[in-house]
């Protein structure tokens, strides 16, 4: 047989071999680094018996594909190593995941003093090197089996496989077997650089009406250097994760009575979402010519049964009464039916297209409770919403238009580099879900593929993440742990306009059928606003921030100088206060830079008579002395440019 390798030279064999095998012919330091084998295009266990003629690649920890079958290995150890600290313990899943591996138990929750102890059995049992071993068995001697170990969790996984489906096994050494289609290293000396790095509850199955379980997060690499680069990564994540990030900056809390997914924000948190607010507001009417418009919270049950939604999205809505009563109100999920009757108020040409209505609106989803994180899930929301009602033939140049607004708001921002951009597509194996023919769906799919294409902007293709009237273009973003959401979106949208009865009357005054665009162009401003604090670690644009400059009188003596400059900043829009706690100013210095104020102003004698002011910042530390209205031309002309400037001068406690 012959062997086709990833540099296009050929081995041949006369008779059948492992894939192991032949990676150690190849060269015995490839074998020894192995962990899995791509077959013809098909990732495979090395153990994998090759027995005709093939394409063949080796996969090291070094690739991505060979990463996650060391990983996997990691969790079935992980597993082993629970259940000798906790005997009788039940398992559940533990697969491989982008940042590491999981496993989940039916036990009581675990403390980090469990969790060190876990590692320790986890290296015993690396370094016996137990022999990862693969079998099968039918379905009733599987059932059997996993009964026998008294592992219910995985009966009920092997009575809810396809019938035709083949069931196997990994045994670990003599200790552990585990229901597992792979693939697996060799053995488990493979397992060179680990580390156990949390632990929360998790439901089974991820159904919240099942059993609570436990999970253990864990991540591997294939050496120490590289576990250790990522663990530093990840307590740099832990310092910009805007839950504890946000609310030690006092921005944002939460209350238990309240309800969880629905944040309170204070002044501060309140004013950094206000400029966002405005300036938004401000650049979609005076620059991108969009309308303002001003809908209901509520509507009654008639207004959803007419978008779809009433049948497409009960369950992620708040009803208000009984749904079968005729009076029935729900909070909106969303604004585009209000605003369609915004559209349908006046008698609309041809010439009036295409009409751009944009809202600040406040929406209302519920969210399975295991779904809520800090700002970026939650219950009650805000967007910047906005739907224009467009003629088919402006399609192209809107959704452009759209495109060039959200990259307008995120480069302002700085955050463009951290985006990806996802064609969402509907489920044709699942049409149930959505309205429209596959001609509708391939045809709104096209559109928007094609203007990405034509835009340049490089995205991927994501079948089932379509809104179930249209296809999207999601702009996506991941937080400091890696997982992604969906932060700016624009659908196209063909079929709403024939629910609706919303028609404009075209050049030969015949009714038409518009289009609608469905867009936002910041969307939610609390997920942003978590964004922005993980990205910035809270040293946020000087425009943004709630405080922009801390005065700091060295004695009381000069506390009404102090208040004389933060009246003419405050009579300039900036936002300034005066520290005029009776502390020493090396203290106050050190405060200021802890709450992360972008300028702080010194004022004693020397600043007094000249009227001047000795300026700190967390851009180049002492910037020396100026006049005040120097100092208040420039941070004006920052704030107005809304300029990115670089952070040199870290908090302490960074």
């Amino acid at each position: 047989m012959k062997i086709t390798l990833v540099d296009g030279s050929v081995r041949e064999y006369s008779e059948k071999k492992m894939a192991f095998d032949i990676a150690m012919d190849i060269s015995e330091g490839l074998g020894r680094a192995a962990c899995a084998a791509e077959i013809d295009g098909k990732v495979c266990d090395l153990r994998t018996i090759i027995d005709k003629d093939c394409t063949l690649r080796i996969f090291t920890a070094k690739d991505p594909e060979g990463l996650r079958v060391l990983r996997h290995t990691a969790s079935h150890i992980l597993a082993e190593a629970v259940k000798v600290v906790r005997p009788g313990v039940k398992v559940a899943i533990g697969p491989a995941i982008d940042t590491g591996f999981y496993y989940d138990f039916d036990t009581e929750p675990f403390s980090r003093e469990d969790l060190d102890e876990i590692e320790k059995e986890m290296k015993k049992i690396i370094k016996k090197g137990e022999r990862l071993t693969y079998f099968e068995l039918p379905r009733e001697e599987a059932i059997k089996k996993m009964e026998e170990l008294k592992e219910p969790y995985k009966v009920e996984l092997i009575k809810d496989l396809p019938e035709d489906a083949i069931i196997s096994f990994y045994s670990q050494g003599e200790g552990f077997t585990d229901l597992c289609a792979g693939p697996h290293l060799m053995n488990t000396k493979g397992v060179k650089a680990f580390k156990l790095i949390s632990s929360s509850m998790a439901y089974w199955r991820g159904d919240e009406k099942r059993e609570r379980l436990q999970r253990i997060y864990g991540t591997a690499f294939d050496n120490k250097e590289e576990l250790e680069a990522y663990l530093e990564q990840l307590e740099d994540a832990k310092r910009r994760d805007h839950n504890k990030l946000g609310r030690e900056m006092g921005l944002f809390t939460t209350v238990d009575c309240i309800g969880q997914g629905l944040p309170l924000f204070t002044h501060k948190g309140t004013k950094m979402i206000m400029k966002l607010q405005r300036w938004v507001e401000d650049i979609e009417e005076k620059e991108w010519g969009y309308v303002r418009t001003r809908t209901p919270l509520m509507a009654k049950s008639d207004l959803y049964k007419i978008s779809g939604h009433w049948d497409h999205y009960l369950d992620g809505m708040f009803v208000l009464g009984d749904p079968e009563d005729k009076e029935c109100m729900a909070l909106r999920p969303m604004t585009c039916p209000f605003q369609y009757y915004v559209y349908k108020n006046e008698q609309r040409s041809y010439r009036d297209l295409p009409y751009r209505m944009g809202e600040t609106s406040t929406l209302f989803r519920n969210e399975d409770s295991g779904e809520m994180h800090g700002l970026t899930r939650v219950r009650q929301f805000t967007i910047s919403e906005g739907h224009n009602i467009i003629r088919p033939d402006q399609a192209e140049q809107e959704l452009k238009n759209c495109i060039d607004l959200a990259y307008h708001i995120l480069s302002t921002l700085g955050l463009q580099d951290d985006v990806t951009y996802r064609l969402s597509k509907w489920d044709p194996n699942n049409t149930a879900k959505y309205i429209g023919d596959e001609d509708y769906w391939n045809r709104t799919q096209g559109a928007l593929r094609e203007v990405l294409i034509e835009k340049g902007v490089p995205f991927t293709e994501a079948d089932g993440e379509a809104a179930f009237y249209g296809p999207k273009i999601d702009i996506q973003a991941k937080n400091v742990y890696g997982k992604e959401d969906t932060m700016i979106t624009v659908q196209l949208d063909c079929a709403s306009a024939e629910k609706f009865d919303m028609y404009y009357i075209d050049q030969n005054g015949d009714k038409v059928r518009p289009y609608i665009i469905h867009r936002t162009s910041l969307g939610c401003y609390e997920r942003t606003l978590a964004w922005l604090i993980e990205h910035y670690a809270g040293n946020f644009p000087t425009w943004l921030c709630p405080e922009q400059v801390r005065i700091l009188p060295i004695s009381d003596k000069y506390i009404d100088y102090a208040n004389k400059v933060c009246d003419y900043l405050k009579k300039n829009d900036v936002d300034a206060t005066v520290d005029s706690r009776s502390e020493k100013i090396g203290f106050k210095i050190r405060e200021a830079r802890l709450d992360r104020i972008p300028y702080r102003l010194v004022v004693g004698e020397q600043e007094e008579a000249a009227e001047e002011v000795a300026v700190g910042s967390r851009f180049a530390g002492d910037e020396g002395k100026m006049s005040i209205k120097e100092f208040t031309d420039k941070i004006c002309e920052e704030i107005r440019t809304k300029t990115i400037r670089e952070v040199t001068i870290q908090p302490d406690n960074k």
